[in-house]
């Protein structure tokens, strides 16, 4: 009996670890844990093709200068440079706003 519960728990942290390294974006949308803050970034990275959207993967800077990494899609291809103000919650990303470079907290 003890080693099916030990072997269901396993199976469980497997399935959950498994989840959270290879579909993050939904797994932080729903964890009740992440709290939603505003990232400010740069766009500086090339996007990805993603079904006919940019997807971009990108390092921010949170309102209390802390570097947080951010992923988000857009319907146009954005140029390098572009400032963003992104609502994520963990890597995900609910929306965003272009800013200019001077709203940016610094570091």
């Amino acid at each position: 009996m003890k080693k099916r519960i030990f072997i269901s728990c396993l199976i469980g942290v497997v399935i959950i670890s498994g989840l959270y390294l290879f579909a993050r974006e939904p797994f932080d949308r729903f964890n009740p844990w992440i709290e939603q803050q505003y990232v400010y970034v740069e766009v500086q990275e090339q996007p990805v093709d993603d079904d006919g959207r940019y997807k971009y993967k990108e390092q921010g800077v949170t309102e209390s200068g802390e570097t947080k990494r951010v992923v988000f899609s857009t319907s146009t291809r954005l140029e390098q440079g572009t400032f963003l103000k992104v609502l994520a919650k963990g890597t995900y990303t609910e929306n965003y706003e272009f800013i200019d470079e001077g709203e940016i907290p610094s570091k």
